[in-house]
C-alpha cells in the first residue's frame, strides 16, 4: 500500500512556512551588507528596544504623529498594534510595506512604503526611521535608495513621494541624495502647533542608485497586489 505524502512545502518548519500564509514575508532586498525584510512578529522585541534606545533628539519631533513620545510602558503596546494594523489593512487597493533594515545582520531601523490604488496610480510614499546611534553613517540614504530601486524596477512605480518638516535638514539631505526634488509645501500639525512640511518627489530617471539591489521573494507579493506583470516605468 502506498502512503500519501503531503507536499514538501507543507512539511516546512512554521517559520519557513510563514510566506505561504502571508506572501509579503517572502520579500527580502539585499544591497551589499544591507538587508530589508518585511517586519515579522519575531522582529518586534528588537524594534521596540531600538525605539527605546532613541530615534531623535527629545527636544525635536521629526514625525507629524509623535509616536516616539508615548509613555515607555505604552510604546510597546502602540507599536505592536500599529504593526498588526499594517497586516490587517493590507489589500491590493491599499497597503503598507514595513521593512526591518539590518546592516551586517544588526537591526538599525525601518523603511516603509504606503500607497492607495497602486495598480492605477503607480505612486506611493516612502517613510522611515533609523535609531539615533546609527545615524550619520549614510545608512538612511542606502536603505531609501534600495527600496526605491525595488519600487521602480520590480513594482513598476512611476512616482515616489516623501516629505519632511523644513526644520529636519538630515531627512531632507537624504532625500536630495537619493534624487527627490521639492514638490511644494503644506502646513501640518505637530505637537499641537502648525509646522511647515516639505513635499518631495522622485521619478525613475532621477533616482541616484547605490549598490546593486537583489530582490528575492517579490513574485508572491506582486501576485497578492495584482501586479504579476507590470508595464515599463517610463511614460
Amino acid at each position: 500500500m502506498r502512503w500519501w505524502r503531503p507536499p514538501r512545502r507543507w512539511l516546512a518548519s512554521p517559520v519557513d512556512a510563514l510566506p505561504d500564509l502571508w506572501p509579503p514575508y517572502a520579500l527580502t532586498l539585499t544591497a551589499g551588507d544591507l538587508t530589508l525584510r518585511v517586519v515579522r512578529e519575531d522582529d518586534l522585541p528588537e524594534l521596540v528596544a531600538l525605539v527605546r534606545s532613541g530615534v531623535h533628539d527629545p527636544a525635536t519631533m521629526p514625525f507629524d504623529t509623535p509616536w516616539t513620545d508615548a509613555d515607555p510602558e505604552q510604546l510597546p503596546l502602540d507599536y505592536v498594534r500599529y504593526q498588526s494594523s499594517v497586516k490587517a489593512s493590507f489589500t491590493s487597493e491599499a497597503f503598507t510595506l514595513e521593512l526591518a533594515v539590518r546592516v551586517g545582520g544588526e537591526l538599525v531601523g525601518v523603511q516603509g512604503f504606503s500607497t492607495r490604488d497602486y495598480a492605477v496610480t503607480r505612486t506611493g510614499e516612502t517613510g522611515s526611521w533609523l535609531a539615533r546611534r546609527f545615524q550619520g553613517r549614510g545608512t538612511g540614504r542606502r536603505m531609501r535608495a534600495a527600496l526605491c530601486a525595488f519600487l521602480f524596477d520590480e513594482l513598476g512605480a512611476r512616482r515616489v513621494t516623501s516629505s519632511a518638516f523644513v526644520d529636519n535638514p538630515a531627512s531632507l539631505a537624504v532625500s536630495r541624495a537619493v534624487g527627490y526634488v521639492p514638490d511644494g509645501t503644506q502646513v501640518k500639525a505637530r505637537r499641537g502647533e502648525a509646522a511647515l512640511n516639505q513635499r518631495l518627489l522622485l521619478t525613475p530617471e532621477a533616482l541616484v542608485r547605490g549598490e546593486p539591489v537583489t530582490a528575492t521573494g517579490a513574485g508572491p507579493l506582486l501576485r497578492m497586489i495584482g501586479l504579476a506583470h507590470h508595464p515599463p516605468t517610463s511614460g
